[in-house]
This record gives C-alpha cells, sequence and structure tokens, in this order.
C-alpha cells in the first residue's frame, strides 16, 4: 500500500491564471452562500446558551487536528507523508457550507451549525495556517526521526496561506452578510439554489484538480477512499464523543457531530492550487487525492448519517439547549 500510495506524490497541479481565477471565484461564491444565512440573533441566541457552542469550536479548532495527529501517527507506516499532510489539510479547514442542510435534515439545531461554521470560517485566518504548520511540522520532525523524508522539502510560507485565506474566505463573507442585510427578499430566495449550486461547483472543481490524472485517480481511488473512511468517521465521532462528554442535549449532539464531520476541503483544494504557497514543483499528488476525495465523501457520509437520524426521534427526556 506504502508504494502504491508513493506513486501519487509526482502528480503536479498546474493552472494558468484565467483556471487559478475560476477557481477562486467557485470558492467565493460557495463562500457567499454560507454568509446569506447568516443573521446576527443567531449569534445572540449562541451567547445565551454557550456550552454547546464552546464545545463545537473547541472540537473543530483544537480537537479534530490533534486527534488527526494521532491517527497519523498510528497509519504512518502504511500512508506516505503527503498523504499525512493531506489529512492534516483538511483538519485545519473550516467546517464545510452544506452541514447547515445537513444538521437541519436531522432535526439538530440549525442555529449551532449556521453559528459554528460562520465561526470556524472567520477564524480559519489564523487556524488553517496554524494548525497545519503545528501538526504538519510535528509530522515532519516524527518522520525524519524514524529516517524517512518527503520526496522533496516541504516549505509552505504561512503568511501567504493567511493572505489567502482571508481574501477567499472574509471578503465573500462580509459580501455575502451585506446582501442578506439590504436585499432580504432576494436574499430568501437565492439561499437554497445557491446552496445546491455550491455543490455542483466542488465537484466542478474536484474534476478540473484530476483532468488531467484521471485514470491515476481511479487507479488508486481504493487506497484512498479507506483513509478518507478512517479519517471522516473519526471527525464524526470524536463530534460525538465531545457532545456526549459534556451532556449537551440530544439535538446539538448531533449537529456538532455533523459538524466536525463536514469540512470545507475546498479551501484546501484552492490552498493546493495556489503557487505562492505549493509551486508547480513541489510532489502534493497524495495531498491532492486526500482533499479532493474527502469533499465528495463527506457528502456521500453526511447524508447518510443525517437521513438516519431524520429517522430517529430527538431524546425528550434531555433539556434543548440552543
Amino acid at each position: 500500500m506504502y508504494e502504491a500510495l508513493q506513486q501519487l506524490d509526482p502528480i503536479r497541479i498546474n493552472f494558468s491564471a484565467s483556471g487559478m481565477h475560476i477557481i477562486n471565484i467557485i470558492l467565493g461564491f460557495i463562500m457567499f452562500g454560507v454568509a446569506l444565512g447568516l443573521k446576527p440573533k443567531q449569534f445572540t441566541e449562541l451567547i445565551k446558551e454557550p456550552k454547546p457552542y464552546l464545545v463545537g469550536l473547541f472540537g473543530h479548532m483544537f480537537a479534530l487536528p490533534f486527534m488527526t495527529f494521532l491517527l497519523v501517527l498510528a497509519l504512518s507506516n502504511y500512508i506516505t507523508p503527503t498523504i499525512a499532510m493531506g489529512m492534516f489539510l483538511v483538519a485545519a479547514c473550516p467546517g464545510g457550507n452544506i452541514s447547515n442542510f445537513m444538521t437541519s435534515y436531522a432535526k439538530g439545531n440549525t442555529e449551532l451549525s449556521i453559528g459554528l461554521s460562520a465561526s470556524t470560517t472567520l477564524l480559519a485566518t489564523l487556524s488553517t495556517p496554524f494548525n497545519f504548520a503545528l501538526y504538519g511540522g510535528l509530522y515532519l520532525r516524527y518522520i525524519s526521526s524514524k529516517g524517512g523524508h518527503l520526496l522533496q522539502p516541504l516549505q509552505i510560507d504561512n503568511v501567504q496561506m493567511f493572505e489567502t485565506v482571508f481574501i477567499l474566505l472574509g471578503i465573500p463573507l462580509i459580501l455575502g452578510v451585506l446582501f442578506a442585510k439590504f436585499l432580504p427578499t432576494i436574499t430568501t430566495k437565492l439561499k437554497k439554489p445557491i446552496q445546491l449550486i455550491s455543490i455542483v461547483f466542488f465537484v466542478a472543481l474536484v474534476v478540473m484538480a484530476f483532468a488531467n490524472n484521471w485514470q491515476l485517480f481511479l487507479k488508486y481511488i481504493y487506497f484512498i477512499f479507506f483513509i478518507v473512511l478512517i479519517h471522516n468517521l473519526l471527525a464524526f465521532l470524536t463530534g460525538y464523543f465531545l457532545g456526549s462528554a459534556f451532556k449537551v442535549s440530544n439535538r446539538n449532539r448531533r449537529t456538532i457531530t455533523i459538524e466536525m464531520g463536514i469540512q470545507n476541503s475546498g479551501l484546501g483544494l484552492v490552498l493546493l492550487f495556489n503557487p505562492k504557497i505549493f509551486p508547480p514543483e513541489m510532489a502534493v499528488g497524495g495531498m491532492l487525492f486526500i482533499t479532493a476525495w474527502w469533499g465528495i465523501w463527506h457528502i456521500i457520509s453526511g447524508l447518510t448519517l443525517s437521513t438516519y437520524w431524520s429517522k430517529k426521534p430527538v431524546l425528550s427526556k434531555e433539556p434543548v439547549i440552543e
């Protein structure tokens, strides 16, 4: 398995300036759609009963990256360094926008879901570069101590990553919030269609990434599938057990679980496509495969889990903390 995954590393991503603009616009559009669902009163409600919100925020910002680090160490004999770095990149990304729909479908706390998605997205300008640098650096030191190495050194410009995340997430969010405030009627009509279009756009983003490497993707998806399956399952379980440990309500536990398992891997792809962060000559094929497949798989797993919960009543004996 290790030898097979090594064949993914030499894959290089080459996009023209126009191609990069298209990818940035796609992510900006997705973030704009997230912002359309934000309302100030949703945050004031979270402040009144902050425990579920703080538990979810802690899980996303700290617990998931740490648990991913432990998982990578456990799998270190079976995965390549770039696969591991891809897992760190996904874990460092903020929550995905489709989690709000899945939470509603699963009879969870939609306001909490929106609040967590928005907060992790806003904080991603700091948390994404920080967590990727922290756990990526610890892992690289670990494999160096074991005599392992990357095909070539992986040196990330964290300042450039911060700048990219801020531009791609911050500006569309601000525009979306202003649009929703001043054009509420149009916003109500656009919100759901934009969410659906966002999913289509993400799939298009993945297709663009693999346009020149499709046969290779099909050849090695078997290995990538199980790695992402385990990682995504770990994310869901981390959210579920955190919610249980802090004794939040059943409804909020569902919300935190879904939020932890749905990552904005589209941001991860855009970062990988940025030549100022990951130069074209850098071997990051393993990172690309993990990040892209996660974006497809979490839709499948999230919808499966939310469908299961949609058929299960929320336990009435538990207090609903909103």
